[in-house]
């Protein structure tokens, strides 16, 4: 991962936070099915449980998906973790890495463009040494990769909490990233009426056939009588 101190922290939130135009908002409301409206509030719930402490295992672990195969390969498609043939790889470790990644990225966008003068400060050595880890190329790599992005997300929140403490200027950034993710309400798109969309690809997080929601960046399945979250786009790649 590569810090580009240019990305604009925006571009992040907008492909979370679901928008509504204001001529949707105007229009007359439309009944929706219940299954659509538990889509958008699993959505609703993940931000506003992220926005708390930008703890993105508390929020994974409430929305997310429950299913261990589907959390595997959703860990696999969306970490970004390279072609690793995984198939060694213990689905703990695979999980754990993908949440610990997902924590690390959310933390780093607190600090997105700093100023020349405060990139020295927010980004000391030991912190920008976390941004140019080698990825893993093998299976027996990745072991020790998953264990360093471990400790390098809770090395980062330490480094992010200090940081607050001394400089009011971060403790604000930090309160105005957490402000980007609640909403006063989570609004359905109007007059339309939401209908699921039904995959067409082959295997993996989900099943050909199977329906799902689309919704922002998110993507959402029925499982045993929930919504749950089964995947959400990220610019991991901005790093």
């Amino acid at each position: 991962m590569k810090l580009s101190s240019k990305v604009v922290f925006s571009s992040l939130i907008s492909i979370l936070i679901i928008t509504v135009s204001p001529a949707q908002r105007r229009s007359r409301p439309v009944k929706q099915p219940a299954d659509a409206v538990k889509a958008y509030r699993v959505c609703e719930q993940f931000q506003k449980i992220l926005s708390q402490n930008l703890d993105f295992n508390a929020a994974f672990e409430a929305t997310f998906t429950r299913n261990r195969a589907r959390q595997r390969a959703m860990a696999i498609k969306d970490g970004e973790f390279g072609d690793i043939d995984f198939s060694t790889i213990d689905d703990q470790t695979l999980i754990n890495a993908y949440k610990s990644r997902m924590q690390l990225m959310f933390l780093m966008f607190t600090l997105i463009s700093p100023s020349d003068e405060e990139e020295a400060i927010y980004f000391p050595p030991h912190i920008k040494a976390m941004l140019s880890r080698k990825e893993a190329t093998t299976p027996q790599e990745f072991v020790l990769f998953a264990s360093q992005v471990d400790r390098d997300a809770k090395d980062f929140r330490t480094h992010l909490d200090s940081l607050a403490a001394k400089y009011p200027s971060v403790a604000e950034r930090i309160r105005k990233f957490k402000s980007a993710f609640v909403t006063r309400d989570f609004p359905l798109p109007k007059p339309d009426l939401i209908k699921p969309l039904r995959y067409e690809g082959g295997g993996g997080v989900l099943s050909t056939g199977e329906s799902y929601y689309q919704i922002g960046g998110y993507t959402v399945v029925r499982e045993v009588g929930e919504m749950k979250i089964a995947g959400f786009r990220f610019f991991t790649r901005l790093f």
